[in-house]
């Protein structure tokens, strides 16, 4: 995944087991810069975060960094149309440079005010 990955290691690294929240589904964003909205599918949710995958090349990736802090909308999975505006730092972006989402990188999310 990244450069700390050793080959063929598939130890779970994670502090937490991460599990399917129910409550949200997916994340819809813009940022300065950007000429319109993009809408992601949540993965990887836990407790303390979840990550959004971004396809290498995408002008997202232009116009967010570590550390950011963005107005999200966060649509509910059991409500349609349903959601809730949450401030939300980006935690860390991880390219995937091999398996099931080669080509994307990982956006980690977490939401502080919750």
């Amino acid at each position: 995944m990244d450069e700390k990955e050793l080959p063929g290691d598939t130890t779970e690294r994670r502090s937490e087991v991460r599990a399917e929240d129910e409550r949200y589904y997916s994340v819809q964003f813009t940022t300065q810069g950007l000429a319109t909205f993009y809408q992601f599918k949540l993965w990887n949710i836990s407790k303390k975060g979840m990550c959004i995958l971004v396809k290498e090349g995408s002008k997202v990736l232009e116009h967010i960094e570590v550390g950011d802090t963005l107005e999200m909308t966060y649509y509910l999975t059991d409500s349609q149309g349903a959601h809730e505006n949450l401030t939300t730092e980006i935690k860390h972006i991880t390219k995937n440079e091999k398996g099931r989402f080669e080509g994307h990188y990982m956006v980690g999310l977490s939401i502080k005010n919750r």
